[in-house]
């Protein structure tokens, strides 16, 4: 099934035809799994179908589908037949209506923009995205304006969509998972969403931020508990492990090693291994019935 192209004008018949010419095995097409819809590929696809061929192979993308027309944009940069000008402008502003909290930056990268020019298109939108209370930065970072805005759209989130996984509350409301799982905590505890200020609190001291500082004594424990003496236990404290990076001159040093070709290939690698993570995160979180 076709999906949402950022192509304005759709699909190049001239390069369906030369697709069709070259006689070559398809790459993959990428599909949502939820939908079926073909998120990347959709000149290849009907490159097969010219050929007369019955199938062709797929990737399935397993994320939400408030994520397709993203990741679409972002793999038409990538590779194929590269998107005008125009079509990388309208998918930015599209990506400035669906993610108003990202930053400038990020969009831009995400649609193959300068940041200024993303940052001018913000200025003319009529959205909401000027006045939230954070941005998302292509880090993945959520660096807060006003944290207690971010907590209260959280906390509306919540009330018309219970059933949420805290990845759609933090996307939706432009905060970080933790907020947003602390937000759905108090509510469920009757508490206001909205944390009183540190000298309002017994001890007036706030809640130390997690990071790898609170991972690795948590990993440390967790390599004592039997139920986690399993392949799949050690597998999973491996891995978490191999991610806990908490000197910042570690993080210097990996970025100083990557060549500037590679850079947008590796970036996009790590934002989907970050993704993984949250819904695994999220899946953990998730109240079983």
């Amino acid at each position: 099934m076709a999906g949402d192209s950022p192509r304005l004008n759709g699909e190049s018949a001239q390069h369906v035809r030369m697709l069709a010419r070259l006689g070559d095995v398809l790459p993959p097409v990428v599909v949502h799994r939820e939908t079926m819809r073909v998120v990347d590929g959709m000149h290849r696809l009907r490159a097969a179908q010219l050929r007369g061929e019955q199938t062709i192979a797929v990737e399935y993308f397993e994320g939400g589908e408030v994520d397709v027309f993203a990741l679409s944009v972002r793999l038409n940069i990538a590779h194929g037949l590269p998107l005008s000008r125009e079509d990388r402008t309208a998918a930015a502003g599209r990506l400035l209506e669906t993610f108003p909290f990202w930053s400038n930056r990020r969009i831009a990268v995400n649609a193959g923009l300068s940041a200024s020019t993303v940052a001018s298109l913000r200025r003319r939108s009529a959205g909401p995205g000027g006045q939230l209370g954070a941005r998302v930065g292509r880090d993945g970072r959520v660096r807060p304006l006003r944290a207690a805005e971010g907590r209260l759209r959280a906390s509306r989130v919540i009330a018309d969509n219970p059933r949420a996984s805290l990845r759609e509350i933090a996307q939706q409301a432009g905060i970080a998972a933790a907020t947003a799982k602390d937000v759905r905590d108090r509510m469920r505890r009757g508490q206001d969403p909205v944390r009183p200020p540190a000298a309002a609190r017994p001890g007036g001291h706030d809640i130390p931020p997690a990071g790898p500082a609170a991972v690795g004594p948590a990993l440390a424990g967790m390599r004592k508990d039997p139920a986690l003496r399993t392949d799949a236990g050690r597998m999973l404290l491996q891995l978490l492990s191999a991610h806990c990076i908490g000197d910042d001159a570690q993080w210097e040093r990996l970025l100083a090693g990557v060549p500037e070709h590679r850079k947008d290939t590796l970036a996009q690698a790590a934002r989907h291994c970050a993704d993984a993570w949250l819904r695994f995160a999220g899946e953990l979180e998730t109240p079983r019935g």
